[in-house]
């Protein structure tokens, strides 16, 4: 996995009237959770911004990126675990990130790379992508930039699934039953499998 550093500072104050104003100060709020665990058992998490600037090749990006934060001095290598951005405006309003501890597995979001030209295309029919990243669980050290999947036997309504695949090191964490990708039929792929059926006839 790539690996990108990011430096933030602590905050103080909460909520939705501080997050605004960090907001118009071109800050995003942040919590970075871990094992550490407060009274309830739950997360405890830290509470930190970053400039929005320092954030936009992590986030506008088909890339993973482990992240190394800097926190007023502190370093803490982490994921990002999930995103919230304005329902309207599509503009990027909280992150939460998940650090990593280097001995134990994560799950993670891997994009999808088909590779090969598939037999069903070369049939007339349309490869079609599905889903662009499947979970999977490892030690971080093990985790790819890219799921590599070869289509080159793929043929028209065929298709590919999770429990189809199969990496080294890494345990499937997206149902089996998901489709990665499928060959679908098209008009040329459907009047070239009635001419041949007309000559066999």
């Amino acid at each position: 996995m790539k690996e990108i550093s990011v430096s933030g500072q602590k905050r103080s104050e909460t909520g939705k009237k501080a997050s605004k104003l960090m907001r118009k100060e071109g800050l995003v709020p942040c919590n970075l959770y871990g094992e550490k665990k407060g009274e309830n058992g739950l997360p405890e998490a830290l509470s930190f911004a970053v400039p929005m600037a320092d954030l936009r090749k992590v986030i506008y990006t088909p890339h993973i990126y482990v992240v190394n934060l800097n926190i007023d001095g502190a370093e803490h290598k982490a994921i990002i675990k999930e995103l919230q951005f304005h329902p309207v405006k599509d503009t990027l309003l909280h992150i939460d990130f998940y650090e990593i501890n280097e001995q134990k597995p994560i799950t993670i979001g891997i994009p999808v790379k088909l590779n090969g030209l598939a037999q069903g295309v070369r049939d007339g029919g349309r490869l079609a992508l599905i889903v662009r990243k499947v979970n999977v669980t490892a030690k971080y050290q093990d985790i790819p930039e890219t799921l590599d999947i070869d289509v080159t036997d793929l043929t028209i309504g065929k298709s590919i699934k999770v429990g189809d695949l199969s990496f080294e090191g890494l345990e499937m964490a997206t149902s089996k039953e998901v489709v990665v990708c499928t060959i679908k039929a098209t008009r040329k792929s459907n009047a070239a499998a009635q001419a041949e059926e007309a000559a066999e006839a």
